[in-house]
């Protein structure tokens, strides 16, 4: 569970590196707050935050479980991974999410608003995805590895 966890929630992150925020980037100011405004409201499911949630755990339990079996790959692996996916949700945590709320509270009314509240999130948010991102497939790797060296 801790590999299909885990790799559901590096795929939504990589659907947005290599699409979303790509595709985004091509629209104008508007249509960007609108559109991420309703993906951040979309994405606030039982099964997005279940998977978000079950990921880290899961590789906890991962590395817990190398611990006691007394498998040295499992639990480096685990542990690895633990922490990689640990530093995915601190980052969407303190840094995602915050920027979120500051786009979904932004006022929108003119085009001046429109491309301030976009300035204030696009670049800021990408850079961070890019870590979580980065973070998240980290711990999907590491969690294999076990798999092609014993």
């Amino acid at each position: 569970m801790a590999i299909i966890s885990n790799g559901l929630l590096a795929g939504v992150f990589f659907a947005f590196t290599t699409a979303i925020c790509p595709g985004l980037k091509r629209v104008d100011d508007l249509a960007y707050v609108q559109t991420f405004r309703a993906i951040n409201a979309a994405i606030l499911n039982g099964r997005f935050i279940g998977v978000f949630f079950f990921a880290p755990l899961s590789a906890i339990a991962y590395a817990a479980l190398g611990i006691i079996g007394r498998d040295p790959a499992a639990s480096a692996a685990g542990s690895v991974a633990a922490l990689c996916a640990l530093l995915s949700a601190a980052i969407t945590a303190a840094a995602n999410v915050p920027l979120n709320r500051r786009l979904d509270s932004a006022a929108i009314g003119s085009a001046d608003n429109q491309a301030q509240a976009r300035s204030r999130y696009e670049g800021s948010w990408n850079l961070w995805h890019q870590a979580r991102t980065l973070a998240s497939t980290a711990a999907l790797i590491t969690l294999t590895v076990p798999f092609f060296i014993g």
